[in-house]
């Protein structure tokens, strides 16, 4: 039988709100590897960035927020043609290493279950046995299709934006693009300057034409946190701030990219099928249509709604409502690189806290 290494914290996840968090917690004078430990499945820094499509670099990301208490600017340079999966990497590792967090890597978290007062942790690359745990896995592992009548007739290509790399491959193809997401809109720019595309998504667009000001942002993250501190499913972001018009979004306007179309209701052989009938033959399906949070190896601790969501408290909504030794950050209101910082910090403050208290109660 294995023996479990007893700690206080674990860290899973080591992408923006997993490092934030890690860094908040030796503020507070944890010690790492001996009262926390970061576990990361990526054999190497970086996050979901670093599996990022080539043509992302750091002019057309949104924003590259900083990590608390290091600046992004000082190891990325001027240079914005530089790939994000390259710079901010690069950034990460630099941080690990200025801040001696030793993450713990490639280390798989499969399941974590509840073990009276602790909490089991198992990985390939051992056993833990800990108090706490600050879970920042995001939303990259689990990328969301739709189960459309018929998509598994489709003889064409279909793929996911996890799967994206390069307009180029897409020459002579007509390419369906489906979603209403940022993501959606950035490769439906790149594939449509090279080939045929069509463009459909489940809700009409909502553009946003004014500036995205610091007030905006609170009510965005207000409405999102409203909905998972009621035990509610979290909402695209999207769907709360809408689409910014920009430059490149009036040039696709411009040559007819913008053209949308509503959902179909079908997926046949050759394409896919509205509901009055008319059809589409198109050669690729990309769904743009977002990801999940990745949360299957906390299923023991039954933390879901029957709806699917959870039921968040604290102060930035970190915290599972049924086991408060469990912290959720890059989940709804902090699934922003900004708000992953807030609630990193939110988070080891609350939870050291709360199990400071479980010490004091058994004393």
């Amino acid at each position: 039988m294995r023996t479990a290494l007893k700690l206080d914290i674990v860290v899973i996840g080591a992408g923006q709100a997993g490092l934030s968090s890690a860094y908040h917690l030796k503020k507070l004078g944890l010690v790492p590897q001996r009262d926390f430990l970061v576990l990361d499945h990526a054999p190497s820094p970086g996050g979901a960035w670093q599996h990022r499509w080539p043509s992302l670099t750091l002019s057309t990301v949104n924003r590259v927020h900083d990590l608390p208490g290091l600046g992004f600017a000082e190891f990325s340079g001027t240079d914005q043609s530089v790939r994000a999966s390259v710079a901010v990497p690069h950034y990460f590792a630099a941080y690990e290493s200025h801040f001696d967090l030793r993450v713990l890597r490639p280390a798989d978290v499969k399941v974590v279950c509840p073990r009276g007062d602790h909490l089991r942790v198992e990985s390939d690359r051992g056993l833990f046995s800990v108090r706490g745990i600050i879970n920042a896995t995001g939303t990259w592992e689990q990328p969301y299709v739709p189960d459309y009548p018929g998509r598994d007739l489709f003889t064409g290509r279909q793929l996911h934006t996890k799967d994206y790399r390069t307009a180029d491959e897409f020459r002579g193809k007509h390419v369906l693009i489906v979603g209403g997401g940022i993501s959606a809109i950035q490769l439906l720019d790149e594939i449509s300057q090279v080939t045929r595309t069509t463009w459909v998504t489940r809700t009409p667009p909502r553009w946003r034409t004014g500036p995205f000001d610091e007030e905006a942002g609170r009510m965005a993250v207000a409405m999102v946190e409203e909905r998972v501190r009621a035990g509610l499913p979290p909402r695209a972001v999207v769907s709360v701030t809408g689409l910014p018009v920009t430059p490149a979004i009036e040039a696709m306007q411009a040559r007819g990219a913008l053209d949308r179309l509503p959902m179909f209701s079908e997926i046949s052989e050759s394409g896919v099928r509205w509901e009055d009938g008319t059809s589409r033959d198109v050669d690729v399906i990309l769904w743009c249509t977002g990801f999940r949070s990745a949360l299957d190896h906390l299923a023991p601790l039954q933390l879901r709604e029957e709806n699917g969501g959870i039921v968040m408290t604290g102060r930035l909504a970190t915290q599972a409502a049924k086991d408060p030794r469990i912290h959720l950050v890059g989940y709804g209101p902090s699934a922003s690189t900004i708000g992953a910082n807030r609630a990193g910090a939110a988070a080891a403050r609350e939870l050291t806290r709360y199990l400071a208290g479980m010490e004091d109660g058994a004393a």
